[in-house]
């Protein structure tokens, strides 16, 4: 099985990796990393899919589950949990699981990933129903506590989609809508938080930024639903105001204040100068587009 793997095959421009000096290293490192969007490019259809699949999801209070087993399962949690302070996205609506729970975040738990009824289990406890979307991922798309949870998601009628660096994977043959990135041999053989790790992030990336884009998270090219968390986050809620309205720091910071630290609030109230209660009740009516809101 692992000998049809394309991840798992020997690199032919890397035989002598040890020998190499540093410089050389880090420049058949850099070329190999080049080619990886280039195969993400000829899976945009599958991504596109995707996407629209989530957005519908989103749309009717559905969640979004990513399910991996090592790197690809901690590329699951950081995709998971940066949603929140980037688009205010409650935690439950982007979940994360990884094979060994928790503490596989920061230590490898060996054996885990080979459970198929761990995976089942873990989505069992999210009382699924056809508004979720489950996404599996792992590298060489064949990932046993991968494939139980997909099998289990689609009993419960949920959306399914995988995500993997090799063609005609076991987790894509049960799922709804597969993508199916070939990375192909990496620099360190079988070291698939390498080019397939890079390719898993960039997808994950570009579904849920999509997604949020899609369900009014966005205006122009701003996260105006940024959660202020933080000093950072607060004086890059201002810029935002700043930059989508053209008012100056002062005007931003007062605007921010009177719409209860509410970015999206604050800019409809500048540009149609209206009262906060005008600007939140076209938002609402406008499914929280900003655009939508001021037009």
């Amino acid at each position: 099985m692992f000998e049809k793997l394309t991840t798992e095959k020997r690199n032919s421009r890397t035989k002598n990796l040890d020998m190499m000096t540093t410089k050389e290293i880090l420049t058949v490192m850099n070329q190999e990393d080049k080619t990886v969007p280039l195969a993400i490019e000829e899976e945009l259809a599958a991504i596109e899919n995707a996407v629209e699949t989530v957005i519908k999801s989103f749309e009717n209070e559905g969640r979004l589950i990513y399910v991996g087993a090592g790197t690809s399962g901690r590329l699951g949690i950081l995709d998971a949990v940066e949603c929140t302070p980037t688009f205010g996205s409650p935690p439950e609506m982007i979940q994360a699981f990884i094979a060994g729970g928790s503490k596989a975040i920061i230590k490898a738990v060996e054996g885990a990933e080979d459970d198929n009824e761990l995976g089942m289990l873990d989505v069992k406890a999210l009382s699924l129903t056809e508004n979720d979307t489950v996404i599996g991922i792992a590298a060489s798309g064949r990932t046993p506590y991968v494939i139980g949870a997909l099998q289990y998601a689609n009993k419960q009628g949920a959306n399914t989609i995988s995500i993997s660096c090799n063609k005609n994977s076991e987790i894509g043959k049960i799922s709804n809508i597969k993508i199916e990135v070939e990375t192909g041999p990496e620099v360190l053989t079988g070291s698939t938080r390498l080019k397939a790790g890079t390719a898993q992030k960039l997808i994950l990336n570009m579904i849920s930024t999509a997604a949020m884009i899609g369900i009014g998270k966005v205006y122009e090219n701003l996260m105006v639903d940024v959660q202020a968390t933080n000093m950072k986050l607060i004086e890059r809620s201002k810029r935002i105001i700043i930059e989508a309205t053209g008012v100056d720091y002062e005007t931003a910071e007062i605007f921010y204040l009177k719409a209860n630290n509410n970015v999206k609030a604050a800019i409809v109230m500048i540009l149609l100068n209206c009262s906060y209660e005008e600007a939140r009740e076209r938002l609402n009516k406008a499914n929280g587009f900003v655009r939508k809101a001021i037009y």
